[in-house]
């Protein structure tokens, strides 16, 4: 997590929600898709508490105005769906008193993902998915066997968060979340439309 201020939070705001959702839209449209660009602080639906993380020196560090979703309002991101249109969400939350807060896309995606009861849950990285230690692709997975991975140290770093939302997605009723890397032209379409795909999918227990 990045430590983001007042004035650090406002340029999060001003390229997330601003540039880089409009960005994402315009290239939407040009494929003759409808998109509509927003974030959690539109109509609040993305409620935000503070996020305060253990260091080895300290418990409970304050990093400013990074937070963790607290709860999701779906009716929003449910109407523009019916409508036609694709949401582009920018991960920005809002807290009790109305500020700011900038929270892990990933994140964002899992409990959406959870609160809609998705199907699918797809996260683009630029890694070919969830790799064992001699770096081969592992296909299918379970949140246990993830576990596994995290306690024999396969998993470490960077790949955590992602790892730790497509888990509690798939633990809490997503039937199939899917890491794929981006950068693989059609992965998308190759990942779910062909029987071996092209990264990592964790299905749901139960």
């Amino acid at each position: 997590m990045r430590v983001t201020d007042s004035e650090t939070m406002d340029i999060v705001e001003m390229v997330l929600g601003g540039h880089v959702n409009k960005e994402i839209v315009s290239m939407i449209t040009s494929f003759g898709g409808r998109a509509v660009g927003i974030t959690g602080r539109d109509n609040h639906f993305i409620k935000a508490e503070k996020l305060l993380i253990d260091t080895p020196e300290q418990k409970g560090v304050d990093i400013g105005q990074v937070g963790t979703v607290a709860d999701i309002d779906t009716r929003l991101v449910e109407g523009l769906v019916e409508r036609g249109c694709i949401p582009v969400i920018a991960p920005i939350g809002v807290g009790q008193n109305g500020e700011a807060f900038n929270i892990n896309a990933d994140l964002v995606a899992g409990k959406l993902a959870e609160k809609l009861q998705a199907e699918k849950l797809l996260m683009m990285t630029n890694i070919p998915g969830v790799l064992d230690k001699e770096g081969k692709l592992l296909t299918t997975l379970t949140p246990s066997r993830i576990d596994e991975l995290i306690e024999d140290g396969t998993l470490y770093g960077g790949m955590l968060p992602k790892i730790a939302s497509a888990v509690e997605a798939a633990k809490s009723g997503v039937k199939a979340t899917h890491i794929i890397d981006g950068r693989v032209p059609n992965a998308l379409l190759l990942e779910v439309l062909t029987d071996d795909g092209v990264g990592s999918m964790i299905l749901g227990e139960g």
